[in-house]
């Protein structure tokens, strides 16, 4: 019976008619009581997973989010559905909250979003109280892995949500994540007291997000050229530093691309209001450190850039997968350097941070850059699943975007050998201009035109040869050394392949594939899937009208419907409020306070 007032729920309030990859059991173990552990990648629909059942168990579900932003979003975007939500933070006024504890009181609630220090803060216990006598009939916790020290975003405040068990003793409790390791999983259960919870653990493939890795070169040019390739578009530029986000978001501004910085360096009323100019669609990129992102619910992110490494594939795999988190096409493009490994190092030793295990997670990321394959396969297989799938049409390799050497262990050789002969004092630019044989002064003053090594590589460019170099450096072959003037230098696994050319079956080195001015621009799979039948014209007129309703009632665009929704509306041209119902993510509510609007247009246009 639960199963069918679920269906007719997700149905009539948010206009779903198919469930994701373990919602249903997400689901049914929120509204069978039994505590449950749910690991689900960014838009994977965990949401859906406590909402749903909150509106099919009797009482008030509570919802734990360390996220005010999200908080708020999430809670404009059910009221929307027609769901009486509420959110209890540190963003409201003394008479907002006065008013939702009236509300708590009144029983006006189905859901309750809270803050973990509103739950263990000062006044926490009293809150509490007031909560157990509400009739809590579940506690949901997003964002779980903040919980574990072993998480890669560890909050002290999580650990001691434990009290909930002592105040809603007969209440079951579900920790919800994107990202969460084994080890952490296991933390999680422990620190909040879950009773053999249900594990539910998704598949970390995001087969519509559009990897490619670049070497880089001219940051602003290949910047450019991603923007260029997703004009009008959402997206997210991430450096690892401030000055760096500065810089590049004025550069941005100048170039005609409105673009705001966002870092923990900004006044809060400057990040809220950069924030804030994102999400309502007034500007389309944001440039940002890794300070923003988490809350941040704009579903129709087109593109995330990192101009520069992250400090582990977990950081990589959680901030590239705030792109397409509506089920549509999303690039994530990393552009790196072998510098920026060298500035971690740096950093986190200057912290205090840097540790075996904290070295491993940045071979680990340098792997995953420099790597030739598959990045798809890549990604899943570090999460631990298995990838079945033969060529994901999703990557710059299965692309054909990267172009294999034909003789890889031949190339590897003479480089390395190149590093040799110069005595392991100089950098890629230096090693790059002895192997293509030109002889700069720099080259000339210290005699390397006389080495053996020197034009070995003629027809080569400076790029080419720094991306293999990038390459070597990230299989381990090469390294950087770590004085004041870090030069390349032979590790001993490199040594050994110059003395024995067999000892390392199946290295595979490739250079970018210099596209042809005549061809077309690439297309994942997932792109022309969700552009098959899509009347383009008419999906852009239908998000004319959602900007409009969202700046009328002053939410975010995405609040009234994803581009998903959209793109159905203009691939199957409903005109009747009956059709409309039958587009994915149009519920009863939306299509009785916005359908006419949107119906008008499709009728004009098909007309």
């Amino acid at each position: 019976m639960n199963g069918a007032r679920l269906e007719d729920v997700i149905a009539r309030v948010w206009g779903y008619t198919s469930l994701r990859p373990l919602q249903r059991e997400a689901m049914e173990a929120v509204v069978g009581g039994r505590d449950s552990v749910l690991v689900l990648p960014t838009g994977g629909g965990k949401s859906l997973c406590f909402q749903a059942p909150a509106l099919v168990r009797p009482g008030l579900a509570v919802v734990v989010s360390p996220l005010i932003s999200l908080m708020k979003d999430q809670v404009d975007t059910l009221t929307g559905n027609g769901v009486a939500a509420g959110l209890f933070n540190s963003s409201l006024t003394g008479a907002e909250k006065n008013a939702v504890v009236a509300g708590l009181r009144e029983g006006r609630y189905r859901l309750l979003y809270v803050s973990p220090e509103r739950l263990v803060g000062e006044g926490g216990e009293g809150f509490l109280s007031l909560l157990a006598s509400c009739g809590v009939s579940f506690v949901a916790v997003d964002e779980a892995h903040c919980i574990s020290q072993w998480g890669h975003d560890f909050r002290p405040e999580y650990r001691q949500l434990a009290r909930l068990r002592h105040f809603l003793p007969g209440v079951s409790l579900h920790a919800f994540t994107a990202t969460a390791t084994a080890q952490v999983r296991r933390d999680i259960a422990t620190q909040l007291g879950l009773r053999e919870p249900l594990e539910l653990v998704g598949a970390f493939d995001r087969p519509n997000l559009l990897y490619r890795v670049l070497p880089r070169a001219v940051l602003k040019r290949q910047i450019l050229d991603v923007l260029a390739r997703h004009r009008r578009e959402a997206g997210i530029v991430y450096c690892t530093s401030r000055r760096e986000v500065d810089a590049l978001a004025a550069w941005l501004s100048s170039e005609g691309i409105p673009a705001r910085p966002y870092h923990a360096g900004l006044t809060d009323s400057e990040r809220s209001a950069h924030q804030q100019a994102f999400l309502s669609e007034h500007i389309d990129v944001i440039v940002a450190t890794v300070a923003f992102g988490m809350g941040i619910d704009r579903s129709n992110v087109r593109f995330v850039v990192h101009a520069g490494a992250p400090r582990s594939v977990e950081h990589y795999q959680q901030e590239a997968g705030r792109a397409g988190r509506d089920g549509l096409e999303a690039e994530c493009l990393l552009i790196y350097s072998s510098a920026d490994f060298m500035r971690w190092r740096v950093m986190l030793e200057s912290s205090g941070e840097l540790s075996d295990a904290s070295r491993t997670l940045l071979q680990q990321m340098e792997r995953y850059a420099a790597g030739v394959g598959c990045r798809h396969r890549h990604l899943a297989e570090y999460f631990g699943d298995r990838y079945e799938t033969t060529g994901c049409g999703a990557c710059d390799y299965c692309l054909g975007e990267l172009e294999p050497a034909d003789t890889p262990v031949t190339l590897a050789r003479q480089i390395l050998s190149c590093v040799a002969r110069v005595g392991q004092r100089f950098g890629a630019t230096h090693v790059a201009s002895v192997l293509r044989g030109h002889a700069s002064d720099q080259v000339v003053s210290w005699g390397h035109e006389r080495r053996s090594t020197f034009g070995l590589l003629p027809r080569a460019s400076v790029a080419e040869l720094r991306g293999y170099i990038q390459q070597l450096l990230g299989l381990g072959l090469l390294r950087m050394t770590d004085d004041a003037y870090s030069a390349l230098a032979l590790t001993p696994k490199g040594l050994t392949l110059l003395r024995d050319e067999h000892s390392c079956p199946g290295l595979t080195l490739a250079r970018q594939r210099a596209p042809r001015r005549d061809a077309p621009r690439a297309v994942s799979r997932a792109e022309a899937a969700s552009w098959d039948g899509v009347d383009r014209d008419l999906f852009e007129r239908l998000r004319e009208v959602r900007l409009g309703e969202a700046r009328q009632r002053g939410v975010p665009p995405y609040v009234i419907f994803h581009d998903a929704t959209l793109r159905e509306m203009a691939r199957v041209r409903p005109t009747t409020l009956d059709a409309l119902l039958s587009v994915k993510g149009v519920g009863a509510r939306k299509a009785s306070d916005l359908g006419e609007a949107f119906l008008a247009v499709i009728r004009t246009h098909t007309t």
